[in-house]
Formats: structure tokens, sequence, C-alpha cells
């Protein structure tokens, strides 16, 4: 229980309390409203941004006095910043104006962007704030955006540039490459970025690309390899007919040098050649394999002729930053020469070497004996009673009898010598390194072995011979022409002797030719060829119909002079010409000359007419004067269709597909062809409707007295009809009289020449 007299007291200590506490909230009620003002007025100014505002002190108490001068401070610093902000704002958006690249300010939707950005899209910079940044690009593009700012905005940096297009109304959006970056925009992270149109680049790109992908599709193509390769030679590419060549898959030859893969060898002495691509490299310059290279793979199970070259690739400043290599497979080709070049040196009837080689060969021995101590033999043969078998038989059995008998005459020669079918029924035989007894024994052999022999044709047997002469080779030894005229005429000699003899040239052989006459027409032929004196004559040839527009409307006879200005006809000379080997010369000096002529006017031609040529057959077999032919006329204005050969039925019998391409090239090029002297072997008719032969022109003696012959007439009559059966027009020479230019009309002959119709005039 309180004592009473506390109870006073304890009223007293109340009632002190109590006016304690009211003093109290007094005094704090005046502190909270001088607050609850300075707070508002801090409110006021934030909201309004207006950090230069001043907070009022003078009611408040000092305390709040000097909190209110602090927050006046803070205001103060903050309106500093405030200002230096808002000017490096408007310096950024200023600059991002000015520059030409699409400048962003975004997160997933934009912040800020300059005209650059607003333009494609056609609205102002304005509208494009608070628009999804993808907005501006093609749908194609915006995943890829869409990651890429989630990548920034979860601090995932990335220094790659990305390229997009943006949309601008076009069927090309323009592209752009953008590259972003974080930034503190307005008091939050955000994204800047920078792109710069890349449009005419792309175009470029795209334009390298196509001419990449068509450069691509062509090496694919094509039939050469292409292989490129490093500055140390090693593969980096190479198209599909490379990887065919080398036998290697792609995969595997990357990485690896040529001579890794494949070993290139000379075809003849097998030498290795190295790797090309190495050498270009060392040496800075192109590089060529030889043209008898082969490309041998590793395993050595296959090999092809090839050609190859090696290029240095350079940079503009002239460093080499690898090299290009070419592979053509050449084996076909390589082969068809080959082929060719064998064809070129052998007769296709015997298989033996032709003339023209068998006189390069004897042009190497002539080298041989002037730098060796050593001689050679050279032996002519001459057929005896070839010609039998020839006339009696056909072609056919001909050509039969000379193949048999290059083997019996090979077959009598050592393994180092030679043997050439010169032409017709002559061969020759070219003996290395031996001596004139030894000579004499083989040649003796030879004769022998011809004699034994006997041809069977179709239940009939002939036996022929051969004549041999022989010259031997040594350093005193003349021209080639010299050493076979010498041959030549040693054979003759022989034949002289009875046939089936062997003769040795001997200087009292050259006066025996002299007495014949032969080394006076010699010696005026080589001067004529030398000095340009043979001399051209014409002679017209008429058409029967009077309506013929095709045709030889003139022949070309040659004429040479003799030393006391005597016009000399050919069957003078003709003998000689082809006994010295000197026709081919004499026919080639005919074709220019005419081609001349008609070139200058000398020679005309009514249209559709052509000009007729006599080619002898020892050119005719002789397998470069087709050559010669070819280029006199691509080099001369004379149309082909203006000439038209005329060459002896013998000659092509003797040496028939040698005929056979020459006439189909010549009149494969437009030249005309005529059969001249026919009629000695109507026999031949067959084989001649396999020959490109246009006019047969009737042999002199069938048209002479033809109105008085019988059996002339019957000829003509039946030759007329056969030709016109087979396709041929036909030509009647040496036509002198009324009475046969009368009957030959109604034989149906289709030309005439002779002197009837005109004697042979100079040019």
């Amino acid at each position: 229980m309180i004592e009473v007299w506390l109870i006073p007291l304890l009223a007293l200590a109340c009632l002190g309390f109590a006016v304690a506490c009211w003093v109290f909230w007094r005094r704090q009620r005046h502190h909270i409203r001088q607050v609850v003002a300075l707070h508002q007025d801090v409110v006021e100014s934030a909201e309004a941004s207006a950090f230069g505002q001043r907070v009022s002190r003078r009611s408040l108490s000092t305390e709040l006095g000097e909190l209110g001068g602090t927050i006046n401070l803070l205001f103060d610093a903050l309106a500093s910043k405030d200002a230096q902000m808002r000017q490096r704002e408007f310096l950024f958006q200023e600059l991002a104006h000015a520059v030409p690249d699409l400048v962003l300010v975004h997160r997933e939707r934009i912040l800020f962007a300059n005209s650059v950005a607003a333009d494609p899209v056609g609205l102002e910079t304005e509208q494009l704030v608070g628009r999804p940044v993808t907005d501006l690009m093609r749908p194609a593009f915006r995943a890829m955006m869409r990651n890429v700012i989630a990548a920034q905005l979860a601090e995932e940096h990335s220094d790659k540039s990305i390229e997009f297009q943006l949309i601008n109304g076009g069927e090309q959006g323009t592209w752009v490459e953008a590259r972003s970056t974080m930034i503190d925009y307005r008091g939050q992270q955000a994204i800047l970025t920078v792109a710069q149109d890349i449009t005419y680049r792309k175009s470029i790109e795209a334009t390298l690309g196509r001419s990449k992908q068509q450069a691509q599709i062509t090496l694919e193509s094509i039939g050469e390899g292409v292989i490129t390769a490093d500055t140390q030679g090693a593969i980096e590419y190479l198209n599909s007919a490379a990887e065919k060549l080398i036998g290697t898959e792609r995969q595997a030859a990357l990485g690896k040098r040529l001579g890794e893969i494949v070993n290139l060898v000379d075809e003849g002495d097998r030498r290795d050649l190295g790797d090309p691509v190495i050498r270009c490299l060392t040496d800075r310059r192109r590089i060529s394999v030889g043209s008898r290279a082969l490309m041998v793979s590793y395993d050595g199970k296959t090999e092809l002729s090839i050609e190859m070259t090696a290029s240095p690739i350079k940079s503009p400043d002239g460093s080499i930053t690898g090299a290009v290599v070419i592979v053509h497979d050449v084996s076909e080709v390589r082969g068809l020469a080959q082929q060719m070049s064998y064809q070129a040196a052998h007769d296709p009837l015997t298989g033996l070497i032709n003339r023209r080689e068998f006189e390069r060969r004897l042009e190497q021995s002539l080298h041989s004996v002037r730098d060796e101590e050593s001689s050679h033999v050279l032996c002519y043969l001459d057929l005896d009673r070839f010609k039998v078998v020839n006339d009696t038989c056909g072609h056919m059995a001909g050509d039969n009898l000379l193949r048999e008998l290059s083997a019996i005459i090979k077959d009598q020669v050592r393994d180092s010598d030679f043997v050439a079918r010169l032409g017709g029924d002559e061969f020759g035989m070219l003996l290395m390194g031996c001596p004139l007894l030894k000579a004499r024994q083989i040649a003796d052999d030879a004769i022998r072995a011809v004699h034994d022999y006997r041809f069977v044709w179709q239940d009939r047997i002939f036996n022929v011979g051969v004549s041999i002469g022989l010259v031997e080779i040594g350093r005193e030894s003349g021209t080639i022409q010299e050493i076979l005229s010498a041959a030549d005429s040693a054979c003759y000699i022989a034949k002289q002797q009875g046939r089936g003899q062997a003769h040795v040239y001997s200087v009292r052989d050259e006066v025996s030719a002299r007495q014949r006459g032969e080394i006076h027409w010699l010696g005026l032929l080589q001067d004529a060829l030398k000095e340009d004196k043979f001399e051209i004559y014409s002679q017209p040839i008429i058409s029967l119909s009077g309506t013929e527009h095709d045709g030889p409307a003139v022949e070309v006879l040659l004429r040479l002079r003799d030393q006391d200005n005597n016009v000399v006809l050919p069957k003078q000379f003709i003998q000689a010409a082809e006994r010295y080997q000197l026709m081919v010369s004499v026919d080639q000096w005919m074709v220019q000359a005419t081609l001349a002529a008609i070139g200058q006017g000398a020679i005309r031609l009514p249209k559709g007419r052509s000009c007729s040529i006599n080619i002898s057959g020892q050119t005719l077999n002789e397998g470069s004067f087709l050559e010669f032919v070819v280029d006199c006329l691509d080099h001369s204005q004379v149309n082909p269709g203006q000439i038209c050969f005329e060459v002896d039925e013998s000659a092509i019998m003797g040496d028939f597909d040698n005929a056979r391409r020459f006439i189909g090239v010549l009149h494969g090029m437009g030249c005309q062809f005529g059969l001249d002297d026919f009629g000695r072997g109507i026999g031949s008719f067959t084989s001649l409707q396999g020959l490109s032969i246009d006019f047969l022109k009737i042999d002199g003696a069938y048209t002479s007295d033809l109105h008085e012959d019988s059996l002339n007439h019957q000829v003509v009559t039946a030759i007329t009809r056969l030709s016109k059966t087979v396709g041929f027009k036909v030509i009647a020479e040496q036509v002198e009289e009324q009475e046969d230019f009368d009957a030959l009309r109604k034989v149906g002959v289709d030309y005439v020449q002779g002197y009837y119709v005109q004697h042979p005039q100079k040019l």
C-alpha cells in the first residue's frame, strides 16, 4: 500500500511530466512542419529538374537551416552536371546528324536515331524513337539483330561487325555494316550502333562472286587440268580435269607438291624432268615441260603424254604469291603426230621409208663421212618386168607385188641399213659404214633373191628382176642430187648390160651419160630453173555444147629455150628431168608461174571455167608437193576453183593411195582434176570411181583419124559412154581435123582441144 504522503508527490511528478511532454510536443511539431516544407521544396525542384532552384532558409531552425544550405549546394552541383550532360547530348546529336553513317542509340527499342537512319523508311527521326530497332531492317536479318541486342545487354560484348539490309522501299535494300558498343544514355545503359553503307562494296563482292563462280564453272568445264600452288609449291586447288589427269582425288592432293604425286619423265630416254612448279617459283619465270613429256603415276601403272606449263602468280607489287599449272593431255594428239610423222616419212604401200626421208638420211650420211673415217654406199634399184604385171593384172596385183618385193629386199640388208621406195617400181638402199666390196655382195644377194621369187596372181605366175646401180659415198662426194644421179646412171647401165645386174658407178659412166645427151639436158634444166628460163604457152579448150559453164577453158604448156634460143618441147627434156629428179622442181615452177599469170590477168578465164596444169607422176608421188600446192593457193589471189590439175593415168595407178590423198585434199579445196592420156588402161575404170576425178582426157592416139579408123571410133564411143555413166566429163585432145571434130561432137564428147581449135600460144 502506498504511503499517503507520497500521493501528492506522485501527482506533482505526473503533472511535471505532462507539462514536459506538452512542451516537447510543441517544439517537435514545429520541427516536423519545417522538415515537411523542406522536403516539399526538394521534391518540387527534382520533379521540375530545376536543379538551380534555391531552398528558403528563413523559416528554418538553425539545424534545418544548415541542412537547407547543404541541399542548396547539392542543387548547384546537380545543376552544373545537368548542364554539362545536356551540352554533351546536344553535341552528340549534332555530330550524329552530321556524319554520313547511320547512328542509333537503343535497347530493344530506339532511343535516338539520326536522319540517315530515318531517311530509308521515310520517317522523321522523332518518329523512330520508341520503335523496335528491327523495324529498320529486312525480315531476314531481324532474328540476328535481336540476338546481337540480347548479347550486348547481357554484357557479352563482341568486336565483330554485322551486315544487314535496311528496308528502303526498293527491291534492293541498302546494305550496311554495323558495329555496336554499350554507352550510358540519359542515366541508363544503352547500345550505340553505327552502320556504314556498304551497298557498293556488296555489289562488287556479288560481281566478284559471280565472276569467281563463273571462273570456277569454267575451270571445272574445260578439258585442261588447272592446278594452283602456294609459294612453297603445295597444291591449293585443282579442277576436275587435273584430278583425273594426275589420278589423285582432290582432298588427297591438297597440301602436297606436284612432285609428290606424279613423276615427269622424257618419253624418249626416261630422264627425270623434275617438278616444274618448284622450278617456276625458284626461277621466277614460266616453265614449260618438254614436248616429249610423260606424266607417270608413282605406282608406275599409268602414263600420259602431256604438255605442262607452270607460271608464277604475281601480286601488283611484283611479289610472287604462288603458281598456276596448266596440264593438257596430248596422248591422242601426240599419237596422231607420231602417226603423221610416220606417214610423212614412210611409203603407205610398202611401209618402207619414202623418198623424202631417204634423202634426209642420205644428207646425214654425207655429214657423217665428212666428220668421221667411214664410208657408205647408195644402191639404186629398178625392177625389171614390173610393168608386165601391172598392165596385165591391174594395179592391185602390182601393189601386192611391190609389198612382197619390199620385204624380200629388206631381208638382204643389215639392221643398220635403210631401204626406201623412191617411187613407182624404184627402190633405194643406203648401206651405212659399208665397204664397197660388201655392198656389192649385198646387191648381188638382192638380185638373186628377187630373181628366185615367183609372184602368183589368179593362177598366173610371174617372175621379175631388179637392176642395181651402186655409188660410194665418201668425203669427196657431191650433193645429194649428184649422188642420186650417179646411182641412177649406174642403174641405167646395169639395165643396158642385160638387166638383173649390179653396176658400180665410175667417172666413165658420166662420160657415157654425156654421150646420151642427158647431162646436156640436166645442165639446161638446172640453168632454166635457176635463171627462170622456162616459158608458158597456152592452148584453149572449147565446149562442144556451147553451154558449159565449168571445166577447163585453157591448158598451160611448158616450153624451154636452148642455148641457141630455140623452143624445146617437153618430150625432149622430160626424160632427163625425171631421171635426175628435177620434175618436182619443174612442176613447182609451173604451178607458181600459172597462178601468177592468172592473178596478173595474163590468163583470162570465163566465169566458172578453169586452167589445166599437168602434173608428172614423179611429182605426184612426192609427198611434199601437196603441201607446196596448198601453200601456193593460200598465198595467191587465185580461187582454187580456177585450177584443174591433169595427172597421168599410169601415175595414179603407180601409187594409188598417195594419188587419192593428193586429189582428195585439193579437190576438197575446190580444185578440179582431169585424168590425162586416158585409154591406155580402160580396165581401171572401177578404181577411178573412188577418186575425185572431174574430167577424162582421151589419149590423142584414139582421137586422130577418128572419122576413118572404126576401132578408134568404137574406143572413144565406149569411153564417152562409160564416163557419163560414172559422172565424168570427157575432153578429147590432139584434135587436128574438121572431120574428127565433127565425129567427136556426134559421139557426145564434152570438150576438145588441139591444132584444129588453136595452136599453143606464148603468154
